[in-house]
């Protein structure tokens, strides 16, 4: 049975975790609402709104595309000189990134220069969520006890709704004082909050202790390069890793993200300020259920609940879609918070069953890479694809297809994925799940 002071250090790092990824995904989400709502015609004005749209999702999918990179840089960091100073560097880039977009000028105020600026900031927020999840993660998962690790990883999912929460709330809120007041000047508030934001989560992240799996296992027993050990002997399981993610990342942005800009779009035109408060509540109901569900992780086994997230998923987003034309509001609401429901039992267990997948030597650059590929992959061109496709086939029925398609990958890569752990001796190469000898089974991941 685990002393107190185990589950105390596990508390502190889970709370530490939540602050930081909670900052980080606000910082994040803003962006993402934004993108749906004002940045085409404020950075890329055109004569045709759904280019409008494609290029502010397009400027979207940047940050996915260099979270391969932070993770690999923060990784290192991580990897070498400890999480804690890993995570704290990445809050202030991703704060100081969104804070200049707040004060950033339009397209009409200093033409082609505004989207240069625009993609660079966004690359710079990518930089630091590619390197901010799997550290947090490594945080919480890492000073947890063996039976309790999925319940304290679910603190380090808790920060997105309540990140997602903060954004929407913040626009819902902006909403009521109309479109012009957005368009003008409105939207650059949420943005300069963030700067309140981050020295809170500093001062979190620098209290929390460094883990015992950094200091006693890797500690003596590190590599100069963590990215080749990482790449020469984790390639395996970061690739399923990636495979593991469809939903969990991308599919979480086609139900908030992508339906947000199709249910204020041509033909639909519903009232932002119906799927912004929609968005809201489905946020908070997301936060009241994801560590309920990471406890499940525990009792039920992680990948028995990533399981029912997938396939739950599919079941509902498909008449999320499909009600939005009806412009029915309790429908609406309905399904919103339904799905993120439904998608917290694909993200609740995501922290502890990815860092579990490796061994603690070159874990957060294993992590970083696993995480930040797949979200560029799956989350980074999922809106813009979907918002493509719809205009391809002049269906959402394409989008729903490939809902789909990305949840039976997402079951497959699961199925495969080892689970290791942090009490059995550390390596320096691969061992295969099934190897007992150095390998035990770990309750709760089956």
């Amino acid at each position: 049975m685990s002393t107190p002071s185990v589950h105390t250090r596990a508390r502190r790092a889970g709370i530490a975790a939540f602050v930081g990824t909670t900052i980080e995904w606000y910082d994040f989400y803003v962006y993402a609402t934004a993108a749906a709502l004002v940045l085409g015609p404020l950075f890329f004005p055109s004569s045709d709104p759904v280019a409008e749209t494609a290029s502010a999702f397009a400027t979207f999918a940047v940050a996915f595309i260099v979270r391969p990179f932070g993770g690999i840089l923060f990784g290192h960091i991580g990897d070498k000189l400890g999480r804690r100073l890993s995570l704290v560097i990445t809050l202030l880039a991703m704060g100081t990134a969104t804070v200049l977009v707040g004060v950033l000028p339009t397209y009409g105020a200093i033409g082609i220069w505004a989207p240069i600026l625009l993609i660079t900031l966004r690359a710079v927020q990518g930089l630091a969520v590619g390197g901010e999840w799997g550290g947090a993660a490594l945080m919480s998962v890492e000073s947890a006890p063996e039976k309790h690790k999925t319940f304290y990883g679910g603190f380090t999912q808790l920060g997105n709704p309540a990140g997602a929460l903060l954004a929407s709330g913040i626009f819902a809120i902006m909403s009521r004082f109309g479109d012009d007041f957005i368009m003008n000047g409105g939207w650059r508030i949420p943005f300069l909050l963030s700067i309140v934001l981050i020295g809170v989560g500093i001062w979190v992240r620098y209290r929390v202790e460094e883990t015992e799996v950094f200091e006693k296992k890797v500690e003596g027993r590190k590599q100069a390069m963590p990215l080749a050990f990482a790449i020469r002997v984790n390639w395996k399981p970061i690739l399923l890793g990636i495979g593991l993610l469809p939903i969990s990342t991308g599919g979480y942005y086609l139900a908030t993200t992508f339906a947000t800009a199709y249910a204020v779009g041509e033909p639909i035109k519903l009232d932002e300020s119906v799927i912004l408060d929609a968005m809201t509540i489905a946020s908070f109901v997301e936060f009241l259920v994801t560590l309920p569900v990471a406890w499940l992780g525990d009792k039920w086994g992680r990948k028995t609940v990533m399981y029912v997230g997938l396939v739950t998923s599919v079941l509902v987003f498909a008449p999320f879609l499909l009600i939005m034309p009806g412009r029915v509001e309790p429908l609406i609401f309905l399904f919103a918070s339904l799905i993120r429901v439904t998608m917290s039992a694909t993200y609740a267990p995501l922290a502890t069953i990815l860092t579990q997948m490796f061994r603690p030597q070159a874990r957060y650059t294993s992590v970083a890479l696993a995480y930040g590929v797949g979200a560029a992959v799956w989350a980074g061109f999922s809106p813009w694809f979907a918002t493509q496709l719809v205009a391809w086939t002049g269906s959402i029925w394409s989008v729903i297809a490939m809902f789909t398609a990305m949840a039976i990958l997402a079951i497959f890569c699961t199925k495969f994925a080892p689970q290791h752990s942090d009490e059995a001796p550390v390596t320096d190469s691969f061992v295969p799940r099934t190897d007992t000898t150095t390998a035990r089974t770990v309750r709760g991941a089956r």
